[in-house]
């Protein structure tokens, strides 16, 4: 990007800060240059956010410590990067582009010439107070160069030009700018600037000037004039210079204006280029697009399908695929297949054709345009950080690849379209779970109906953790913050730690949110509170007494997964019995969003159970950081909290390695549940409670067993199903979680009971006459929720149970979260000497016949005193 000038703004204070060149006249120009620092780096990625769409961005970098952030900047979209020479040497090592760097000097000198001679890299130079000396130094050097930039001591006009004259680009504090001169005579007028090395051969000194729109596309040849460009980037619009009429505001008349985007000249600076979004009927008096006639190819079939998404008619192919989401979907997946399929050229163009129609017909319906997309490619197209960008194993497979499952990127569960065949796929619409009728079945196809969704094998996932835990713990907080760039995209992250106390600005919620919150923590304390923790003292022979007194785990460490939802709700659930417990340390570990930051939620719960600090990463590398500890992340020694199979895999992992000296809670895997149901049951809970654990991942699984339920009752409930399933926002995950799911018709209550014990759900929901009765024979669960009254979601949130839980069956082997996780149960023995008499021979006799000689003597020494006495 070649631009006159570059504006310079604070990225502190903001766009809108300058009192000259204002934010909307920023982008006519082309570009800005600000400066990056360690306070300001996360405010320049939102301004890259933010202003993408509008203008590039030069960034000083020579204040930044890190050159991961540098090279984040140019990933996320910056054009250049301004660099010192240390920082230029280690960017050049990691094979970026040389014309989007810049080397930044203190001054003119000889040295710089040496810089320039055959290379790509730009110069900067800073503060010049004499622009002769510039002047010299380029002058010998000759055209032949990479471009420099300059930044004025005190600017002016005169200055400005001179430097602008000499093919170097000058660097203006925007609040010297103007676009109004005439209100502001005392700042920097921004035509001169961008008309300073533009030429014309014509009598009259009017420059030659093609508009065109955001795609490049010609709208007509016109002419401007120092005059007009003024009034353009005062007004915002398409001002020109007519050769009969003079300054010529087109389209007052018609109403058919041009919206400014970016003014620029060509390469020779003998013609200008007027970027601009059109309104109205057209940029022709004839009210025609062009002045060249209609629009083709893209640029007409975008014009098109926005004109058939105002008004299509009643009836038409297309207005059919703009109500139709799902129809839309099934045609571009259906010429997708077309098109690879396809192998003659005509053949070719035509599927491509196809799939380019329909591609673009979901873009119009969610106001998405041809600039958008171009505007995403480019994006793209200045990435630096390269992915070897194979297809996902799913549809590799498809077309014969070999997928090497050691090099698939870690990440939660996402959701996949699934195939026509698949039972919850879109063949009807309809989102249905298997039946199976138990009277019709052998024992062995039932249990094996309930089989969980196949995790991946468990050396492939020890593959992919083990060497993250192993670079967490060699390599401390830079491995930490490396692999959260990698697998969360927080490349702006900076910090791998956020240490209480928490700030205010972080744990901003709404009003109602925090009510909600404040109301589940006081009733997860109260049943927390309510469990037993009392010592025990108990004379077991005269003599003999033993006790048991508890303490509370000492530092404890706390997973709250990202991935598809926010779980502030989890932190409640792990947190607020370890404040109860009177564990000194809590430390929360959590994934950031892409943006670097972590939800507010989840901070007002860490601030309200005293956690020291909250860890900003997800998965293994997490776990490890809280097992090791590292110079930011306090060690634990204990991790509780459910996860993927990765961060199960890491907690397994750490736990069993005598180094790291730490425990865990249980094995997870992903969210189930079963419910039980009969004829009283009321169809619409029963799917709303099946949905509610659907939702979480795809690779969650739900289970309803019907107790003797008629045909009519099992159809209303899987029309409940499929009716609030598709109202849903998840509904793709819902699909895949459904596809693993079923349905079990049993006859009697015992048969019901017996599949529940065997399955051991996390969740078992009884929609049944007389519930509570049931409970007597539930021998395997998380966590069961009685009567029609009694959601699983109230344990989730705000009952007062705990909803951190067994799953994959280990509920029964294990417990789910409960005070006595967060606490130690300290043995004593105390004996008088009458009591170490009374028991001495028992114990003696056992250490003969184990053969430990020692720990007989122990006792017979002691016996033998007092007989002396």
């Amino acid at each position: 990007m070649s631009v006159p000038f570059l504006p310079a703004i604070d990225l502190a204070q903001g766009l809108n800060a300058s009192a000259g060149l204002s934010a909307a006249s920023l982008g006519h120009v082309g570009a800005v240059y600000a400066v990056a620092t360690q306070q300001t780096i996360d405010a320049a990625f939102d301004h890259l956010t933010q202003t993408a769409t509008r203008f590039g961005t030069y960034f000083d970098c020579t204040k930044l410590d890190s050159t991961d952030d540098i090279l984040s900047l140019l990933d996320a979209g910056a054009v250049k990067v301004f660099v010192s020479s240390s920082q230029l040497q280690n960017i050049q090592n990691k094979n970026v582009d040389a014309s989007r760097l810049v080397l930044s000097l203190a001054g003119a000198g000889n040295s710089a010439l040496d810089v320039l001679q055959g290379n790509e890299v730009g110069i900067y130079l800073a503060g010049i107070a004499d622009v002769t000396a510039v002047e010299s130094l380029l002058e010998a050097y000759g055209s032949n160069r990479p471009p420099v930039y300059v930044s004025l001591a005190q600017p002016t006009l005169e200055k400005a030009l001179q430097i602008a004259h000499i093919n170097a680009t000058p660097v203006i504090a925007a609040q010297h700018l103007t676009v109004d001169s005439k209100s502001q005579p005392n700042l920097i007028p921004a035509a001169p600037l961008l008309l300073a090395n533009a030429t014309t051969d014509r009598p009259d000194g009017l420059f030659t000037t093609l508009v065109t729109d955001e795609r490049g596309v010609a709208l007509g040849l016109v002419y401007s004039s120092e005059e007009s460009i003024s009034e353009s980037l005062r007004t915002g619009r398409g001002v020109f210079n007519s050769r009969k009429r003079g300054l010529w505001y087109k389209g007052d008349t018609s109403g058919d204006i041009q919206e400014l985007i970016r003014i620029d000249k060509d390469c020779d600076g003998d013609a200008l280029r007027f970027i601009v979004h059109q309104k109205g009927r057209g940029f022709c008096h004839l009210a025609t697009p062009t002045c060249f006639g209609d629009y083709a190819g893209l640029s007409r079939l975008e014009k098109t399908l926005s004109s058939r998404k105002r008004s299509a008619p009643e009836g038409s192919y297309t207005a059919r695929l703009f109500n139709d989401p799902k129809m839309l979907s099934a045609k571009i997946l259906e010429e997708a297949q077309e098109l690879v399929d396809a192998t003659e050229k005509d053949n070719i163009a035509s599927e491509a054709a196809d799939v380019i129609y329909f591609a673009l017909t979901k873009c119009i319906a969610n106001d998405v345009s041809l600039e958008d997309i171009e505007r995403n490619l480019d994006a793209k197209n200045l990435k630096v950080k390269r992915r070897k960008g194979d297809a996902k194993p799913q549809f590799a497979e498809k077309v014969g690849m070999q997928v090497n499952g050691d090099k698939e990127m870690v990440k939660e569960a996402a959701s996949v379209p699934k195939a026509k065949e698949d039972p919850a796929g879109t063949i009807d619409g309809r989102i249905s779970m298997r039946r199976y009728y138990t009277t019709k079945e052998t024992k062995d196809t039932v249990q094996q109906a309930l089989q969980r969704p196949s995790q991946k094998s468990t050396e492939r996932i020890m593959g992919i953790v083990n060497p993250i835990i192993e670079g967490v713990r060699k390599g401390g907080d830079k491995a930490l913050l490396e692999y959260t760039h990698k697998f969360e995209k927080a490349t702006s992250l900076t910090t791998t730690v956020l240490k209480a106390p928490f700030p205010e600005s972080l744990m901003q919620i709404a009003p109602e949110t925090k009510e909600a919150i404040d109301i589940s923590y006081e009733n997860i304390r109260k049943f927390h509170a309510a469990q037993e923790t009392e010592d025990l003292r108990v004379e077991t022979m005269p003599g003999v007494v033993c006790s048991r007194f508890v303490r509370p785990i000492e530092r404890v460490g706390l997973y709250v997964p990202g991935g598809t939802a926010v779980l502030p709700s989890t932190t409640l659930m792990l947190g607020v019995p370890a404040k109860v417990a009177g564990c000194k340390k809590i430390v929360i570990a959590s994934p950031p969003r892409s943006d670097g930051s972590i939800t507010p939620e989840i901070v007002y719960v860490a601030h309200k159970v005293g956690a020291e600090s909250i860890v900003l990463a997800g998965g293994a590398q997490a776990v490890a950081a809280m097992a090791y500890g590292t110079e930011s992340v306090t060690k634990v020694d204990k991790i509780l909290g459910p996860g993927n199979q990765f961060v199960t895999a890491a907690k397994m992992i750490v736990s069993n390695d005598t180094s790291a000296g730490v425990s865990i809670d249980m094995p997870a895997g992903p969210s189930e549940v079963m419910v039980i149901a009969d004829s009283s049951a009321n169809p619409a809970f029963v799917a709303s409670d099946l949905l509610s654990q659907a939702e979480h991942g795809v690779d969650s699984q739900v289970v309803l067993i019907a107790i003797d339920m008629s045909e009519k009752e099992l159809q209303a409930v899987e029309d409940e199903l499929h009716n609030q399933a598709i109202a849903l926002p998840r509904v793709d995950i819902v699909r895949g979680a459904i596809a693993h799911s079923l349905t079990l018709v049993v006859k009697t209550r015992e048969e019901a009971m017996e599949l529940s014990n065997f399955y051991a759900p996390e969740h078992l929901i009884l929609q049944v006459e007389d519930a509570e009765a049931y409970t007597e024979t539930v021998d395997n669960a998380g966590s069961v929720f009685i009567g029609p009254w009694t959601p699983e979601s109230v344990g989730d949130y705000s009952a007062g149970v705990n909803h951190s839980l067994p799953t994959y069956g280990y509920a029964k082997q294990y417990s789910g979260v409960n005070l006595s996780s967060y606490l130690k149960h300290i043995t004593s023995a105390n004996l008088t000497a009458q009591g170490l008499r009374n028991v001495g021979t028992a114990v003696m006799q056992l250490a003969k016949v184990e053969q430990l000689e020692a720990h007989r003597r122990a006792v017979e020494i002691r016996i033998q005193q007092m007989d002396k006495q």
